[in-house]
C-alpha cells in the first residue's frame, strides 16, 4: 500500500482521529506493514507489548485463555481497529491472542515511533491524554452498571 492509503487508515482510528497531517505522515512512514496469513497468530496472550497494531485489511479473532487453560473467542476485528494501544505509552502484556481469520494485513506502531511523535508534537499528549481519561469514564461507568444490575 502507498504512504497516502496508510495516513488515510490512520486518519480513520479513533485515537488518530485529530492528527494533522503531518502527524500522520510521521507515523506512517515510521510504521512498519506486516502480512498474517489465515491461521496465523500475529501476538500471543500474555506476551510482552511494546507495538500496537491497526489492521489494514482481513480480520483476526481475538481469543483469551483462562486460569484452566480454555481458550475462547471474545471478538472478531477488522480493518481500522486499533490492537493493544496502551502498548504505545507503557509496557503491558497482551490481553488476547490475535489470529488471522482470513489473509490479513497490519501496521506495526512501535513505542518508540509513538514516543518521537510526543516528543515532536508535545500536543498530541494532550490528545492522548483526553483519550485515556474517557476511556477510563467509560469503563467506570461500565462497571456501575454492571454493579446496578447485581445489587
Amino acid at each position: 500500500m502507498a504512504l497516502t492509503d496508510d495516513i488515510r487508515l490512520l486518519s480513520q482510528v479513533p485515537l488518530f482521529r485529530e492528527l494533522d497531517a503531518d502527524q500522520l505522515r510521521l507515523i506512517a512512514f515510521g510504521a512498519e506493514r506486516r502480512s498474517t496469513a489465515a491461521g496465523q497468530e500475529l501476538f500471543r496472550q500474555q506476551s510482552p507489548a511494546e507495538s500496537a497494531f491497526i489492521v489494514a485489511k482481513g480480520r483476526f479473532d481475538l481469543y483469551s485463555t483462562d486460569r484452566t487453560g480454555k481458550s475462547q473467542i471474545e471478538k472478531t476485528v477488522g480493518p481500522g481497529t486499533l490492537l493493544s494501544e496502551l502498548a504505545l505509552v507503557t509496557m503491558v502484556e497482551r490481553k488476547f491472542t490475535a489470529l488471522a481469520a482470513e489473509d490479513a494485513e497490519t501496521l506495526r506502531i512501535g513505542r518508540p515511533l509513538f514516543q518521537r511523535l510526543l516528543e515532536e508534537y508535545p500536543q498530541v499528549g494532550r490528545i492522548i491524554e483526553a483519550r485515556i481519561r474517557d476511556n477510563i469514564a467509560g469503563l467506570a461507568k461500565a462497571a456501575l452498571a454492571m454493579q446496578s444490575r447485581f445489587n
